[in-house]
């Protein structure tokens, strides 16, 4: 691990003043003494006063603030914990000033696992002393064979390794056959081997190994995008990356877009290292949240698979960052501090020197210009392992061929549906709507079912029986009248769900066996990954989903995807949704044919002739991408112009548009940065307050934080309900 200099930490002792960041919105550290006998350097974990409590905190660089002695606090308490490595404290320092965050906030990404800032306790161990038991039974004589390497057991484990019960152990020791000794804390997963089982790559697959094991191996900071048709084997090839950075002792970072892809890919990793990665998400149990944290720190964790946050891990000698799915909307967070995770990466990757890899079917638009530009290598896998062939892809033109009256699934699905069960193989029916229905309302005064808090409708789920906000999480039971008429059995569901086309397909193949997936499906987390699981093993024959069905699985005998609505995605605002659209669409039939089965992609569409749909269904991704390209050039949108959103919010919408206005009348004159609105945002109302949106447009030069701090500064005051929210590069914009 980096440490500071001895002139650094020297600094540091004799003024008794040090800067320490804590976790709440403060734009800087606060100052605390040093108490006698206390030895602290930069990065130190410590326990200080703030107001009436006591919260942890990091000690920050340089000095600490003059302060008035009378009012100066000490810290009450130093953490035994590996401090905050240099390149993690530059780390912090970057993204609070480029998400215009306070640095305080982005520290308290890192703090999330306090049990851990103190070592894990040693456990009570026994230990064979040499000694002979006054009699050897057959349980004793177990025992005494597993005990005879000399290694220090628990007493629960020998027991159990043994099969015998505790009292065995407990009679054994009383005759002074094993002695007590104290054992470190186990690690969280056993150390991975990098050449356990090295893959059988192909030519391709090979070449692109190479150059990723060289980057790895040069020890300085590159990006390297990892292009390959999805089953063409990016996570084998990346492996391999991985073990280069193993073999030269560092540690590996692996970012995964959705927790239910992580049993599938920790179970990978396994077959290829012969151990799991360490995990880290938001599903963790919190203690075992806290032993990764810790030895992450202590680097006992090598590898770490984990969702965006894990970027906020306090590694000891990280080496090498692995991006997978880099396109994939999940990266973005748009909570407290608002920063895209693949970027961020990148960033962490240059301010450590070590290299980042970028691994997509479908890269973003971003990742792209950069590669062409040349600022990331591009590694570039065309076809499928093992020769699988890419599935052929057809548009129903729904105008053509539509549903039959209530129904969503043309007559020309239905029938590939048909062949694919007697062919005894799976059918996927991809829809990116939750529920039954996104509309409920009244056929005979026409109520509409809205959110009270949200200007959203509420979704029906009919298998729960509410109606819910997507938006805000409120949910009410579904009626049996309408509460604006009273009118008994006349309420209607508008258009579909995923388990709404659940209820069709049953219609359509009643003895089928028929999975839903959603990520709002009872059960959670632990439920999805076990369907996923018997879906891989062929234990369902129809699939109905939403995007969690997209991402990165692996469904031998899946051989037909069926789009239910193409269109969906091109129907709003978003500058980005011809390319969202154009990804979510290749990675849903990218699911059909992975194992070489001859398989087949069906997008019912009512633009058959959409640039989208004509690139998808001809294969022709680099005709997409030049066209999306020009279109961004053209309109100075990211990457070749910058982009920030600022959302203003309040209790009432007059607060919220006033406060909003005076703000764009702060902007500062700039010729090559422009403010557009305040407008209502697309969601005017989420959570019972009102939002008003500006976006703020620049040039790919335009230094775009100088400019909003400086209307930040102009701009009223934030008072009473009101709200202000920055994102930098948004990728949202309702």
């Amino acid at each position: 691990m980096k440490q500071d200099s001895p002139e650094t930490v020297a600094l540091l002792r004799p003024a008794a003043i040090v800067p320490v960041l804590v976790p709440m919105p403060a734009e800087r550290a606060y100052s605390y003494a040093v108490p006698e006998g206390i030895n602290v350097v930069p990065g130190s974990i410590v326990r200080v006063p703030l107001g009436p409590r006591e919260v942890a905190g990091i000690v920050w660089d340089g000095p600490g603030e003059a302060v008035d002695a009378r009012k100066l606090r000490a810290i009450s308490h130093v953490f035994d914990c590996p401090p905050v490595d240099e390149a993690m404290r530059r780390f912090v320092d970057w993204i609070a000033s480029y998400t215009l965050s306070p640095p305080g906030m982005v520290a308290r990404m890192i703090l999330r696992a306090p049990e851990a800032f103190d070592p894990e306790p040693w456990v009570e161990g026994l230990q064979l002393t040499g000694m002979e038991p006054d009699r050897v039974t057959d349980a004793r004589r177990r025992v005494l064979e597993m005990a005879s390497d000399g290694m220090a057991w628990t007493r629960s484990g020998l027991a159990h390794a043994a099969g015998v019960s505790s009292t065995v152990i407990d009679g054994m020791k009383a005759q002074g056959v094993f002695e007590t000794v104290m054992i470190p804390p186990r690690t969280v997963v056993a150390p991975p081997d990098p050449e356990y089982a090295r893959a059988d790559l192909t030519g391709d697959q090979q070449a692109a190994a190479e150059t990723l094991r060289e980057k790895v191996e040069a020890d300085s900071f590159t990006v390297t995008l990892l292009d390959g048709v999805t089953g063409s084997g990016k996570t084998e090839v990346y492996f391999e990356a991985v073990a280069a950075a193993l073999e030269k002792g560092k540690q590996v970072l692996i970012l995964l877009p959705e927790i239910a892809l992580t049993q599938a890919f920790l179970e990978r990793f396994q077959n290829r290292f012969g151990s799991k990665p360490g995990e880290w998400h938001s599903d963790l149990a919190p203690r075992k949240r806290e032993r990764v944290w810790r030895q992450v720190a202590e680097g006992g964790v090598r590898v770490v698979a984990g969702a965006r946050s894990a970027l906020f891990l306090p590694f000891n000698d990280l080496g090498l960052i692995i991006v997978d799915e880099e396109h994939d909307p999940a990266y973005k967070q748009e909570d407290r501090v608002f920063y895209n995770a693949r970027d961020m990466a990148v960033v962490r990757g240059h301010i450590g020197g070590f290299p980042v890899v970028l691994a997509s079917a479908t890269p973003s638009v971003e990742s792209r210009v950069n590669a062409e530009q040349g600022r990331y290598a591009r590694s570039v896998l065309a076809a499928r392992f093992a020769e699988a062939a890419l599935p052929d892809i057809k548009a129903i033109d729904m105008r053509r061929a539509p549903p039959a009256r209530g129904g969503f699934l043309s007559p020309a699905l239905i029938g590939e549906m048909q062949k694919t069960l007697e062919r005894g193989e799976q059918s996927l029916l991809f829809l990116n709507r939750r529920g039954y229905a996104p509309l409920t309302l009244c056929r005979v005064c026409g109520h509409r079912f809205q959110c009270p808090s949200c200007s959203a409708w509420l979704v029906e789920h009919r298998f729960r029986g509410q109606l819910i906000c997507h938006h805000c999480g409120h949910n009410e039971k579904r009626p049996e009248s309408c509460p604006e008429c009273g009118t008994l059995d006349h309420l209607v569901a508008c258009g579909p769900g995923v388990e709404r086309i659940a209820e069709e397909v049953v219609g359509h193949f009643p003895d089928a066996r028929t999975i839903v997936l959603s990520s709002d499906m009872l059960g959670g987390v632990k439920r999805l990954r076990l369907e996923l699981e018997a879906i891989a093993k062929g234990e369902a024959d129809i699939v109905v989903g939403t995007q969690l069905v997209a991402k990165g699985h692996n469904f031998p005998n899946m051989t037909l995807v069926g789009v239910v609505d193409a269109d969906l995605g091109l129907a709003n605002g978003d500058p980005r949704a011809a390319e969202r659209t154009f990804q979510l669409l290749n990675q849903v039939t990218g699911r059909a044919g992975r194992t070489g089965k001859k398989s087949l992609g069906l997008l019912q569409t009512y633009q058959p002739g959409h640039p989208v749909m004509q690139a998808i269904v001809s294969s022709d991704t680099e005709a997409f991408y030049d066209r999306e390209i020009v279109e961004r050039e053209r309109g100075g949108l990211p990457p070749f112009g910058r982009l920030a959103g600022i959302i203003v919010s309040a209790d009432t919408r007059p607060e919220a548009e006033a406060h909003a206005r005076q703000l764009r009348r702060a902007a500062p004159e700039a010729k090559d940065i422009h403010v557009l609105g305040p407008a209502e945002a697309p969601l005017a109302l989420v959570g019972g307050r009102h939002r008003f949106r500006l976006l703020v447009q620049g040039e790919r030069r335009s230094d775009m934080q100088g400019f909003i701090r400086a209307m930040l500064a102009a701009g009223p005051k934030v008072r009473g309900s009101i709200r202000v929210q920055v994102d930098i590069d948004p990728q949202s914009f309702l």
